[in-house]
């Protein structure tokens, strides 16, 4: 994977290879390689290590944007001793599926919003688990975007319901840990159901992690460990944004019987059978990357935060404020520098959004704080390639944008009370289009200050 800018800027190969490093350090295959050894009849985790012959059978199964390389390594790694797999990925149009061994099942599926296909291959993963035994050892690797992909609602519920909830819920802006709080109250698999329906397996659990500070609950929706949130939780969330008139009266009644002890809570207390759970790759790790990359070219380089979040347009308000402090007064690096911001940012739609995702309104925002500043720009970059509904990942800030923009008779303001920043930077060429990366660890926002 190599980024490329569309225009071509003093600075653009430079930045290109910093934004490539970042990307190749969260390289699922490459993750899984550097955590996942076989040496003999041993396999080899970090502080863990476990005798195949010992078990009667290596299972292993896989949902979300990376587990396709996640699984070719492992397939690479253990060869013949895998007895079956199950894999349900992102479908798209550019979806290359890689070969794979033959007992290996493959089944895309709808993201964000969960599908039909989606809920089919579910029952498979749910089959193939039911047959688990106390001598099976099950490998199971998940990736951003792994809750939507994994749908298997629970009963009184149907997929349409769950269609409407994700709906309403990316629509309010609610935060993604309390998305995964509802999605784990209303599945088989989610909020430590997986674990349950695996026991008495010993399981091994990898994951590339797409949530900040990387709670093990929220990851996924927690499909393996113990879940914190309550049928309480989940209906302060419904309440807190006023849905309960956008949800299928099938989810509030089950929000309801949970609250009153009608229906079996999530996974509490200590999993119901051996596991070992690992987190092989996440923003920090590549935001490192990105640091090492920029120290490499020149930069002084340092990373702000991996916690980032709250709404968009916010977060590049004051990430603006911060490029032009570190242009005008060197702080808190001096010029040349890169300081990386990673996280992931909402954006609240309202009635008539145009198009765009988190990071592109971000980018939006930062225009106007950051104008007429000379040598600078403000990048922002989805590790997956995607940027909500659109086939870009970010998009280039300059200090020069705003003039750029208003040549064309664009106005930052205009494009951003109607959310739609991807048609305010198509036509400067700053929009940043890798495809999908193979890879989801949130997002990355790079300051630059370079050499005047």
């Amino acid at each position: 994977m190599t980024i490329k800018l569309q225009n071509n800027y003093p600075w653009s190969d430079s930045v290109a290879r910093i934004l490539t490093a970042s990307l190749e350090a969260v390289d699922p295959a490459r993750a899984v390689r550097e955590h996942l050894k076989r040496q003999g009849n041993q396999l080899l985790l970090p502080n863990a290590a476990y005798d195949l012959g010992d078990y009667r059978r290596f299972l292993m199964i896989g949902f979300g944007k990376a587990c396709l390389p996640m699984a070719e390594a492992v397939i690479e790694i253990l060869g013949k001793s895998l007895a079956k797999g199950i894999l349900i990925p992102k479908a798209s149009p550019d979806l290359r599926i890689p070969p794979l061994a033959p007992q290996v099942q493959v089944h895309p599926a709808g993201h964000p919003v969960p599908d039909q296909r989606g809920l089919a291959a579910a029952k498979k993963i749910i089959a193939l688990l039911k047959t688990s035994q106390p001598d099976d050892l099950i490998l199971i690797l998940v990736s951003g975007g792994g809750s939507a992909l994994l749908t298997a609602p629970v009963p009184g519920v149907s997929l349409k319901d769950l269609q409407n909830l994700n709906h309403a819920l990316l629509a309010c802006g609610a935060t993604i840990q309390e998305i995964n709080t509802l999605r784990k109250h209303l599945s088989r698999v989610k909020g430590g159901g997986l674990a349950k329906l695996a026991a008495p397996a010993t399981t091994l659990t990898l994951i590339l992690s797409d949530v900040i500070g990387d709670p093990l609950d929220a990851i996924a929706s927690g499909p393996t460990v113990p879940d914190p949130t309550t049928f309480e939780t989940a209906q302060r969330i419904v309440e807190n944004y006023n849905l309960q008139s956008q949800l299928p009266s099938s989810i509030l009644e089950h929000l309801q019987k949970g609250t009153r002890g009608k229906v079996p809570e999530t996974l509490k207390g200590q999993p119901p059978s051996p596991q070992q759970i690992f987190v092989i790759g996440n923003n920090l790790r590549a935001g490192r990357a990105g640091v090492r990359a920029a120290q490499k070219e020149g930069f002084q380089a340092q990373i702000l935060t991996t916690f980032l979040h709250g709404e968009a347009r916010q977060v590049g308000g004051v990430l603006g404020a911060i490029l032009r402090q570190m242009a005008e007064e060197g702080e808190p690096l001096p010029r040349p520098a890169c300081l990386i911001a990673g996280g992931e940012t909402t954006v609240t739609l309202g009635e008539s959004p145009g198009l765009g995702g988190r990071n592109l309104e971000l980018s939006l925002s930062a225009v106007e704080k950051v104008a007429h500043l000379p040598h600078v720009a403000l990048i922002t970059l989805a590790t997956d390639g995607e940027d909500g509904p659109t086939d870009a990942a970010g998009a280039v800030v300059t200090g020069q944008t705003l003039a750029r923009a208003q040549n064309l008779n664009l106005s930052p303001q205009k494009f951003l009370a109607r959310h739609d920043a991807y048609n305010f930077f198509e036509p400067l060429g700053d929009l940043l289009t890798p495809g999908p990366t193979g890879t989801n660890v949130n997002d990355l926002n790079f300051l630059f200050t370079f050499e005047t």
